[in-house]
């Protein structure tokens, strides 16, 4: 028999799961230690947008299981689904804070008009691992993800900045990244440049994929498959968080080892 919610992470890209005892214990804990992050000067440098999100790259010091100190362990169900269905957790890297502020989207330090435009009205969306490189801003795969695991600290209203996810995203990108890398040896991948495929293959997802929003409280988890279309959705007008945090989500997304022979065909 096939796990409670496999099917819809295979067709749908993403998967949301109940609240939790223990990732509640985890989230209650990485919450104060996000705090902490948010107002060291030492992060400053994070706070983009003009004052509206705080990036937050590996500004969590939890270890390689995700422990933070003197706190509960990582776990739960989404950790469960994980390591039974995709595989080891492996040695996790520090985790990113994703914190968003009333007033997102403004434009980043440097956007130009159009980055700011798709930020605002495609959710910036993207797939993670995908950088650009170059004066010409062009795209290669360069950090590819095993998957990403969202936690969320604090609790908000459903449209204060959520996740947007493009369902069954992840079969059209497959598609364009195993296009562009046909007939390229496996370990010259990383140099493929893949723009004119991925910019392609985003359309296709617009015009055809559904735009959902994933919204989750502290306790509850998500996971998104690695080659999904997502972005992050406007501060909306009525929204709430608690006072002076934002919204505040905790990510996990491991880079792959040997992703050329997994990252285009595992779960």
């Amino acid at each position: 028999m096939k796990p409670m919610g496999l099917d819809h992470y295979r067709a749908k890209g993403w998967l949301r799961f109940p609240a939790d005892a223990g990732t509640m214990a985890w989230s209650e804990h990485a919450r104060v230690l996000a705090q902490d992050a948010v107002a060291d000067p030492a992060h400053a440098a994070w706070l983009d947008c003009e004052g509206t999100w705080f990036i937050g790259v590996d500004a969590l010091p939890n270890d390689p299981a995700g422990q933070l100190a003197d706190g509960p362990p990582l776990q739960g169900p989404a950790i469960d689904f994980i390591t039974r269905q995709i595989g080891p957790l492996g040695a996790l890297h520090r985790a990113q804070l994703s914190v968003i502020y009333p007033g997102y989207p403004r434009p980043r330090q440097g956007e130009s008009t159009a980055a700011f435009g798709y930020r605002r009205n495609r959710d910036a969306a993207h797939v993670d691992g995908v950088k650009m490189f170059g004066e010409a801003r062009r795209r290669r795969v360069e950090e590819p993800h095993a998957w990403v695991l969202g936690l969320p600290l604090n609790a908000t209203s459903p449209d204060a900045a959520p996740l947007v996810v493009w369902e069954g995203s992840h079969e059209i990108m497959r598609a364009a990244f195993a296009a562009a890398f046909a007939g390229v040896a496996p370990e010259d991948w990383h140099a493929v440049d893949v723009t004119d495929s991925y910019s392609a293959a985003r359309r296709e997802v617009f015009e055809t994929c559904p735009r959902v929003t994933v919204h989750a409280q502290p306790g509850e988890a998500y996971l998104m498959h690695r080659l999904c279309l997502h972005g992050v959705a406007p501060w909306g007008d009525d929204a709430t968080a608690p006072a002076g945090e934002g919204r505040m989500i905790a990510y996990f997304r491991p880079e792959l080892a040997d992703w050329q022979t997994r990252w285009l065909t595992d779960p």
